[in-house]
């Protein structure tokens, strides 16, 4: 699959953006479990024409994550299409402009999946970005703002049209956030849609490897996005990258690898971010990291309220010697 001229390989595994998951530290562990793109956390327009610190930090990207998207939300086309140029120059490898989260403080002001109520206002942007910039420019939207407004077989076309290089759709609408099952059949229509010729990324519900197996046989996608299946699991994408070119599952991972996996990521999230905000910012890693094991409460407690680096590397070696 290729968006643009950034080749991805045959059937790739996309780490999807999610705002205070996918940054640095966590995008550094997927990558190394075998994600072949990862996007930042979503970048606010508004934020970034203001050179807001936030929105310019999270535009910081390694060359080890290549390729890389950058996404930007908003609902002020002057604004998107500025902040699109200032990812073009930082170096995106692709811009994603994201019609998709369904969050209400960013649908209800228009932007995000809240675009899915003007699609003439979301081609418009679109195709303002694609002819503002150098980089491919892909969109990651939804099926439709209800059930009553399933608009996602024609609308990519128009965005097609508007000459975007790849299509990621959420099996959900807005109003469904992210309940009940996601719907792939729409997802398939699209892709199987004989007009459709970009490529069609699916995304919802993609837990196993058996869900991205199915996914690629049954509705035909030439990707498939993964996104809170990866949070406390990033070693999601190499046990889906076995099973595609196996058809055989991995064993679990060890308790003893889920504890190096967290000194790794703690190590990284430290050094990117130093160490008070890097430990605060990890706990909602590790805590996940170990949510099944039984009788852990209490070494949960002291693993998320210490502030100390060596004393969370003494609870984690701690866990591998009870638990491992």
């Amino acid at each position: 699959m290729k968006i643009g001229d950034v080749d991805l390989g045959e059937k790739p595994l996309l780490l999807a953006p999610m705002e205070d998951v996918t940054d640095v530290s966590f995008r550094y562990v997927c990558k190394k479990f075998g994600a072949d793109m990862m996007y930042t956390e979503f970048i606010s327009s508004d934020g970034l024409i203001r050179d807001a610190a936030g929105c310019l930090d999270k535009m910081v990207v390694y060359d080890y994550e290549r390729p890389i998207g950058m996404q930007v939300y908003g609902n002020l086309p002057d604004a998107m299409v500025e902040s699109a140029r200032k990812m073009d120059a930082a170096g995106a490898d692709v811009i994603d402009i994201n019609f998709g989260c369904p969050v209400s403080k960013i649908a209800r002001r228009g932007a995000g999946s809240g675009m899915m109520k003007e699609p003439d206002k979301m081609v418009e942007i679109t195709r303002r970005i694609v002819d503002a910039v150098s980089r491919p420019v892909t969109v990651k939207t939804r099926l439709g703002w209800d059930e009553n407004s399933k608009i996602i077989v024609e609308l990519a076309e128009r965005l097609q049209d508007a000459g975007i290089a790849a299509l990621t759709i959420h099996g959900r609408t807005r109003c469904q956030m992210y309940k009940g099952e996601a719907d792939w059949t729409l997802i398939g229509e699209v892709k199987n849609n004989p007009r459709m010729h970009i490529p069609i990324i699916g995304n919802g519900d993609i837990k196993t490897p058996q869900d991205a197996a199915n996914a690629f046989d049954r509705y035909g996608v030439d990707g498939v996005m993964i996104g809170r299946a990866s949070f406390g699991h990033p070693w999601i994408f190499k046990e889906i990258r076995h099973y595609l070119e196996t058809g055989e599952e991995l064993p679990p991972m060890s308790v003893a690898d889920r504890v190096a996996l967290a000194k790794d990521h703690l190590a990284k999230s430290i050094e990117v971010k130093g160490p008070r905000t890097g430990i605060l910012e990890m706990r909602r890693h590790l805590s996940c990291y170990f949510k099944s094991l039984v009788n852990f409460k209490e070494t949960r407690l002291k693993l998320v309220t210490s502030m100390d680096v060596d004393e969370i590397n003494t609870i984690l070696d701690d866990i591998q010697e009870h638990w491992g």
